[in-house]
């Protein structure tokens, strides 16, 4: 049986909360991967290019809680944050770097990220306001190496949800909420992105 969309070659809208198709779980992987070439290679004006004007990008922290309590394991909105950052204030943070004022970033780090487990499934609008089918909720796991001057070493292992903007030039990151697995770091810094 034929539908008129289909007969008109029209494609009908995704189901909320539908997964992706292969194409699509393509196009998301293709993307994080450059993201990651971007940001291991220190193009972060580039990288900057693969957010949405209105992104907002968080990183809370977390405590160690007993197992009845572990909804009270991550800091909630308005409470202590590693990020909690805009396009405006990334874009800020990169000029500094530029700058020569960023001490934690000179000499500049050398990183690797590793971006893995990635599942793609469209919006569903009632959860996500202002986005449509057409976005994505994309769940990831990362592993982020870092090697600061000659003896210095980090890894930082967490995940990330994503909800990324389809857009004419292709996908943007419009919402970016990271979760490290430590609730310690150990780093004396932290200037690395994710």
């Amino acid at each position: 049986m034929t539908t008129a969309s289909t007969m008109s070659g029209a494609a009908a809208a995704p189901a909320a909360g539908a997964l992706a198709d292969l194409q699509t779980h393509f196009e998301v992987e293709q993307l994080y991967f450059r993201e990651a070439e971007l940001l291991d290679e220190g193009r972060y004006a580039d990288w900057l290019e693969l957010l949405a004007d209105d992104l907002d990008y968080w990183m809370p922290t977390r405590t160690n809680r007993l197992r009845r309590q572990q909804a009270l394991s991550v800091a909630q909105r308005g409470e202590a944050a590693f990020y909690d950052e805009s396009k405006e204030s990334l874009a800020w943070r990169i000029r500094r770097f530029d700058s020569g004022m960023a001490w934690a970033e000179d000499p500049p780090s050398r990183t690797r990220h590793l971006v893995t487990n990635v599942t793609a499934h469209h919006v569903d609008p009632v959860e996500h306001e202002g986005f449509t089918t057409v976005d994505l909720v994309v769940r990831s796991a990362f592993l982020v190496y870092r090697n600061r001057l000659e003896r210095e070493e980090n890894v930082f292992a967490g995940g990330r949800t994503d909800v990324l903007r389809r857009t004419p030039q292709g996908l943007l990151v419009a919402r970016r909420t990271i979760l490290l697995d430590q609730n310690v770091l150990m780093s004396k810094n932290i200037s690395t992105f994710f």
